[in-house]
């Protein structure tokens, strides 16, 4: 019997052929994502739920998300019933994407450690968990063949993966599995420390939580416009709450402040508005009936748009005829491809808002940069912009800066008492070139809605 205490060998380990695929937890929207793109690059695919019902269920949306039928002629459904053994044999990646609970997690792979083919590689798609955690106790067979990899929803959209690996897994098999991403199935794959988080939602979070926070005091129509599309993100922070589902979102920003302390862990906490909500079932987008920061009704079979009320944790119609000058201004500059004046004009707004909407922006661009390096999440800065672009489709930091401009950028930080980047003051002394941003094929437009 093998000794699980004892580490693996540092010799190179190059990852097996991925000719088939056993997805654990298939029914979930991830699952199916993860499902789809793996047949999609020609893999043999086997969906497991706990009923027929349920992977029934994942390869319609596989098909869904492939736009094609005869996807399925390469996946298989199962359910746990038929014992781990059978499931994995001849298995060459594990892709396990359950809820994000650790004890549900591990009690998995203690399952999948006693199956699992020698060569195959296990791998969880957790959006922030400790992944050395969940391999204690485990062999260092699976210990060594073991990362995260955190997909972003969609994957068929979101193309931008973090990789997780932790102490025991070879730097050789790390870089293997980041370029098999790369090359085979399309990811733009980083490589990040194992912290509350990862990268990306330690960032997007930060923001989205803090939004919420201030909507308490400003309200969630006005906020979700000062910091909406035009200012760098597909879809404005309180809105992507309540897609993404308030239950979810708890469970990240509680598992930050739990877990890290730095100079924005008050950003973290989750507004006690939203825990009474949640009491009453309230979790956005999931619970329609119910709503979250928003909701849609029907009075008299007349749709209505409505807005929560913090204060009174009330709905109101949603006001149209709320606009914002100065966020119209930018806008139409955006709309015209005019983007460095569309940034000008949102840098010089006067008034409360545009002082609150920059607070936020330039604290996105403060906090993304200073989580690079040792004792940090991210390890280059590049990282950061590549996971803020392709998994958030959000305008990367980088970007920011440079059409900011460097000096105005760190007069800001200084001015909201920021923390200001170890990369930026590099950049101030010229020991690297002023512009930051150099992420290939990605331009203003992609990011700046009119």
């Amino acid at each position: 019997m093998e000794d699980v205490a004892t580490r693996p060998s540092p010799q190179t380990q190059s990852l097996p052929e991925i000719r088939r695929v056993v997805v654990l937890g298939a029914n979930g929207a991830m699952g199916a994502g993860a499902g789809a793109m793996f047949a999609a690059a020609g893999c043999e695919v086997t969906l497991v739920a706990r009923d027929r019902g349920k992977a029934e269920t994942a390869i319609a949306g596989v098909q869904g998300i492939a736009k094609s039928e005869r996807i399925a002629d390469s996946i298989h459904i199962a359910t746990y019933d038929e014992g781990m053994e059978k499931l994995l044999a001849g298995a060459d990646l594990v892709f396990e994407a359950l809820a994000e609970e650790m004890k549900l997690k591990r009690d998995i792979f203690r399952q999948v450690d006693a199956a699992r083919p020698p060569h195959a590689i296990v791998a969880t798609v957790s959006s922030g968990l400790s992944i050395e955690q969940m391999t204690h106790g485990l062999s260092a067979g699976f210990r060594s063949h073991f990362a995260g990899i955190h997909l972003y929803n969609p994957p068929h959209v979101m193309v931008g993966v973090e990789i997780i690996p932790h102490s025991d897994m070879p730097a050789e098999t790390v870089e293997a599995l980041r370029e098999l991403l790369t090359t085979r199935f399309g990811r733009q794959a980083i490589v990040c420390e194992d912290m509350a988080a990862f990268v990306g939602n330690r960032i997007g979070f930060k923001v989205i939580n803090e939004v919420a926070q201030l909507a308490e005091i400003h309200g969630v129509q006005l906020m979700d416009t000062l910091i909406g599309p035009y200012t760098g993100r597909a879809m404005a922070p309180l809105a992507t709450a309540d897609l993404v589902g308030w239950d979810v979102h708890q469970a990240i920003v509680d598992n930050i402040v739990a877990n890290t302390n730095d100079e924005a862990k008050q950003a973290f906490i989750f507004p006690a508005y939203m825990v009474a909500l949640m009491e009453h079932g309230h979790l956005g987008d999931k619970t329609p009936a119910l709503g979250g920061f928003f909701r849609r009704v029907y009075v008299d079979g007349k749709g209505v748009n409505e807005v929560l009320q913090p204060g009174n944790r009330n709905y109101v119609p949603r006001n149209a005829a709320l606009k914002i000058p100065f966020v119209e201004e930018v806008k139409d500059l955006h709309h015209r491809g005019r983007y460095r004046e569309g940034i000008n004009r949102f840098i010089e707004a006067s008034g409360e808002d545009a002082e609150i909407a920059r607070r936020v922006i330039i604290g996105y661009v403060s906090y993304a940069l200073n989580r690079v390096g040792p004792g940090e999440p991210a390890r280059d800065y590049r990282d950061v912009d590549r996971i803020m672009s392709a998994g958030f489709n959000w305008v990367p930091p980088s970007a920011l800066v440079d059409l900011i401009g460097l000096d105005r950028t760190v007069a800001l930080m200084d001015r909201y008492a920021l923390k200001r980047p170890a990369l930026l003051d590099a950049a101030l002394r010229g020991e690297i070139p002023p512009r930051l941003f150099d992420l290939p094929f990605v331009t203003p437009s992609r990011y700046f809605a009119g």
